[in-house]
């Protein structure tokens, strides 16, 4: 039966020496990719909204992205926000939970930054937080018993909170007993009618953990025994789970996400454009649009979980696997051109997207759960054509999975209308260097 104190450990024992050169270029593609995702939400209404509650509390100590100064739960708040709400971050792919480790990386910059830490130890904390994350998604899914994914990010931004604020083995348990007693989260976030804290709520969450961490480091106790004691996590949240946290690794099951759309919706969305794309398809002459795909794309995007043809906001559009299909196969792409407003309320994708059906196949499940992202899209046109294409994954996919190059690119089109190109080129080579670096060093760039 795992424990709380044995996940201390790992925290506490966990060093930069024990990570491999691998597994910290991962890690730093990923802080790439995050920083990247967050410029580009920069002006983004409700994380707009985010940053004047933010700047109401008029705290110190950690820098804003974008321009001002928080203290480190609402800094978290804020630079997560940014992260989170394009939903083009990156996600683990468990079987019963698809959570995103990235949601933890804003925090523990505000952690790193206020402590005065060095990127050796922002690394090995993300790593941590990674690891942690993902051996919950994995043991411990508790999506199906009615609990939100960010439920598990309040306790990996704790852990890598208290890593980085550098808690002995006793205040890491506290930190972690604040963080999973008092912040779980309910899974009608992401049912039936989709409101915009669907992309903040992670944001919540790693403020919560890095503010348990901060708890404790002021030698406020917390239940020590969160897992294992009675009416605990396990009794209450998830059931009882074994998770390995040593090595750190899980980083290598992340995927980074393509196209701004939901995580189960990549391969979809890269299939629907190429078959789109290579048929020369008129989406006039579209009669009927048809997905098989996997039991956990169905349930999220595809109608499991409340019906997804209603679509009137960005949030309830990266949401659904009808109007994604239906504007990526107009559009030819899937960007943040395809959330506009204009763009959702326009008449040919609103009705494009109510021919679109959407099947769970027994099959396509089988091969998710052994690793594969499957999607299998069938056009129909109006003289009964059909146009078919299999996709086992996606570039981005931990199988097919982006390189340093990819992954820079992805960054210099989130950010090139912010940065001019020599800002660009010193964050990428900062955030390459980060071992050479103090977290200070990146944050005064992200102005």
């Amino acid at each position: 039966m795992t424990t709380t104190a044995e996940i201390a450990d790992f925290v506490t024992e966990t060093a930069f020496d024990d990570l491999s050169e691998e597994t910290v270029d991962e890690l730093k593609k990923r802080i790439l990719d995050s920083l990247g995702i967050a410029v580009g939400a920069m002006g983004e209404k409700p994380v707009e909204d985010v940053r004047a509650t933010v700047e109401e509390m008029n705290g110190q100590g950690c820098t804003l992205w974008g321009g001002g100064t928080a203290s480190p739960p609402d800094a978290t708040m804020l630079n997560t926000a940014a992260v989170r709400y394009l939903d083009y971050m990156d996600s683990f792919l468990a079987p019963g939970e698809t959570p995103h480790p990235s949601d933890n990386i804003a925090g523990l910059i505000a952690a790193g930054e206020y402590a005065g830490r060095s990127g050796e130890a922002l690394l090995t904390a993300v790593g941590i937080a990674y690891e942690v994350q993902g051996e919950l998604a994995w043991n411990a899914p508790v999506r199906d018993r009615g609990w939100d994914h960010v439920t598990h990010t309040v306790i990996s931004a704790a852990a890598g909170g208290a890593k980085l604020l550098d808690l002995d083995r006793e205040a890491t348990r506290s930190a972690l007993g604040i963080a999973g007693t008092a912040h779980n989260a309910l899974r009608v976030t992401r049912t039936e009618g989709i409101s915009e804290w669907k992309g903040l709520a992670s944001a919540n969450a790693a403020r919560n953990g890095v503010y348990a961490a901060m708890l404790a480091k002021n030698d406020v106790e917390g239940p020590t025994n969160l897992f294992e004691g009675q009416k605990g996590w396990k009794h209450i949240i998830s059931g009882d789970f074994e998770v390995d946290l040593s090595p750190v690794e899980r980083v290598h099951d992340v995927m980074t996400k393509k196209f701004v759309a939901e995580t189960y919706a990549q391969s979809a969305v890269e299939g629907i454009i190429e078959l789109a794309t290579q048929n020369h398809i008129d989406p006039n002459d579209v009669d009927s649009i048809h997905l098989d795909t996997f039991a956990g794309a169905k349930l999220i995007i595809g109608g499991g979980e409340g019906s997804r043809y209603d679509v009137e906001t960005k949030a309830q559009a990266d949401h659904s696997l009808p109007y994604m299909l239906a504007a990526a196969l107009i559009d030819r792409e899937m960007t943040n051109a395809q959330y506009d407003p204009e763009r959702i309320r326009r008449d040919d994708v609103q009705e494009l997207l109510r021919t679109v059906e959407v099947e769970a196949d027994e099959t396509l499940t089988d091969r998710f759960e052994a690793g594969e992202m499957p999607a299998i899209i069938t056009v129909t046109m109006d003289d009964g054509t059909t146009h078919r294409i299999e996709k086992t994954d996606f570039e981005g996919h931990p199988n097919n999975s982006m390189s340093w190059e990819q992954i820079e690119t992805k960054f210099g089109r989130m950010t090139k209308d912010r940065y001019d190109q020599p800002r660009r080129e010193r964050i990428v080579e900062t955030v390459l260097q980060l071992e050479n670096h103090d977290v200070v060093d990146l944050v005064s760039l992200l102005d």
